[in-house]
This record gives C-alpha cells, sequence and structure tokens, in this order.
C-alpha cells in the first residue's frame, strides 16, 4: 500500500480520496474547507495544515483543483510543492485545466527528476463514489505505469494519451462530443414527445438504431425514463452546468490554438452558456432538455 497525499476534496476529490483509504491507503488531504477535511479525517485520513505538509515524505501527490491557475500556484515557483518534492514522488493532477498550464507543470517536473502526469477524470459525481471513473493520462510512460496503479483504486478506465498536456486535449475533445450529443438527444427526443410519443419507447428505438449514443443510454436527459438519471431526480448533478460550461471554453481554446473550426463546439458552449445565464448553473447538464421548452 502507499502514502498518499491528497489536496483538493471537492464534489469530485472527496469521494476519489475516500476510495483511496477503503483501498488501504494511507491518506494525508489537504483542503481550504475545514468541512470537507474533517469528513474525510471521519474515514480515517490524516488532515494536514498545507499541502507541502501533506505532501511531504509521500509516495503519490494527486490533486483535483478548480482551474489551471490554482494548479500553477500549488506546484510551480519557490514555494510551489515541486521544490521540496523529490524524485521517489510520482506528482498526479486530476484537475480539468487548460493544456499549457499541464504543459508547464509537467516539463518543470520532468526537470527536477520528478513523475508528473495530467489525468483528468470522465464520469462525473457517481462514477467518482462508485471508483469508476475513466482517467486520461498525459506524461511518460515510466510514469504512467506508477499512477495506474494508484488510479486503478479509483477508475475503471486508465488511458495513456501521450505526453504531459495529452489527457487535458483527451478530455476536452471528449467533453465536446459529450455536450455535443446531449443537445441532439435532447432535441431528438423532444421532437418525439411534441408529436405524441413517449419518451421512454422512443428512445428504445433509437438505441436499437443508430441514433444510439451515450447520452441515451447511460444518462437519458427526459425525465422518468432512467431511475437513477439526474433527470429523473429533479436534474441534481450529476455533472454541473457550470464545469460542462467551463470545459467547453477548455475545449474552445483547444480547437483555437490548432486551428479546427469546431462549428458544433462552438454552439454547444453557446447553447450552454445561455442555460447557465438562466440561473441554471448548479443544475445537472442534461437540464440543457428545459431550454427547448422555454
Amino acid at each position: 500500500m502507499a502514502n498518499v497525499a491528497f489536496i483538493g476534496l471537492g464534489n469530485m476529490g472527496g469521494p476519489m480520496a475516500i476510495n483511496l483509504l477503503k483501498a488501504g491507503h494511507s491518506v494525508a488531504v489537504y483542503d481550504l474547507s475545514q468541512a470537507a477535511c474533517e469528513q474525510i479525517e471521519m474515514a480515517g485520513a490524516e488532515v494536514a495544515g498545507s499541502a507541502s505538509e501533506a505532501s511531504s515524505g509521500m509516495d503519490y501527490v494527486i490533486s483535483m483543483l478548480p482551474a489551471g491557475k490554482h494548479v500553477a500556484e500549488t506546484y510551480l515557483g519557490t514555494t510551489g510543492l515541486l521544490a521540496d518534492l523529490d524524485e521517489k514522488t510520482t506528482v498526479l493532477d486530476c484537475s480539468t485545466i487548460d493544456a499549457q498550464t499541464a504543459r508547464k507543470v509537467g516539463e518543470s517536473a520532468a526537470a527536477l527528476g520528478i513523475g508528473f502526469m495530467d489525468a483528468p477524470v470522465s464520469g462525473g459525481v457517481a462514477a467518482a463514489q462508485a471508483g469508476t471513473l475513466a482517467f486520461m493520462c498525459g506524461g511518460d510512460a515510466a510514469t504512467f505505469e506508477k499512477a495506474e496503479v494508484i488510479l486503478s483504486h479509483m477508475g475503471r478506465n486508465i488511458f495513456h494519451a501521450g505526453p504531459a498536456g495529452s489527457g487535458q486535449v483527451a478530455k476536452g475533445c471528449n467533453n465536446m462530443l459529450l455536450a455535443i450529443h446531449m443537445i441532439g438527444t435532447c432535441e431528438a427526443l423532444e421532437m418525439g414527445v411534441r408529436n405524441g410519443l413517449d419518451p421512454k419507447i422512443l428512445s428504445e428505438i433509437m438505441l436499437a438504431s443508430s441514433g444510439r449514443n451515450w447520452s441515451l443510454e447511460v444518462y437519458n436527459p427526459y425525465p422518468d425514463v432512467i431511475e437513477n438519471a439526474p433527470s429523473s431526480n429533479g436534474y441534481q448533478p450529476g455533472f454541473m452546468v457550470d464545469l460542462m460550461v467551463k470545459d467547453l471554453g477548455l475545449a474552445q481554446g483547444i480547437a483555437e490554438r490548432c486551428k479546427v473550426n469546431n462549428a458544433m463546439g462552438k454552439l454547444a458552449g453557446e447553447l450552454y452558456a445561455q442555460h447557465q445565464e438562466a440561473g441554471n448553473g448548479q443544475r445537472d447538464f442534461s437540464s440543457i432538455l428545459q431550454k427547448l421548452k422555454t
């Protein structure tokens, strides 16, 4: 079993840290929220007074932070964690951030002989709790081999996408496509319902046909089609609209830098931004169906 520092105990980080504890790892945690720290402490973690204290002497440092600036502040510079870590430590940043920052942290870690991977996740809160997340990893092969050992206790599908920053690019591509097929699924279901079709029967028809997709099959946006989907629970997240807007912004940045005209991705970003501005930021992203009803 490993000694692990976990920094950032939000809706995703908290359940991930608990799964490491359940797997028998020794976990030290740090978060600005005292309540979040106390919850993980009750599960068996040691609470540290700072990120540096949590990371001292650890085999792994895992972070789940809100944005690229927070990742840079945590790891870089004379006060960043990289300045204090040694070559025995493997750093896994599971935040969803811009690829440039991930590459910068990766390059800085490599210069110090420290293994680093950007390893953003897919699956949402339910998968974080169940330990079935997908990890999209960017870094070298040797670091991925070490990362896979610990990530397997928090996720089911672990992919090596390429060098540092590649995990963030893969996440941007995935979530842009997720937004597009969620919106398309909502439009198709609403069109059928307004023409007298039962959304559950229409879903069954499309699932057996060429329109089959993840949003329709696993995360159906129409209420009462799938019992445990957020749509059947008042659109409680799940994966918030606020986070989808963030991810679509990151995806748009990726597209612009490589000069891809992602017309569908741009439109998805605009529609989710409008849905957010209408006061739906804290609702599940599948609630975009409700925008079609206004």
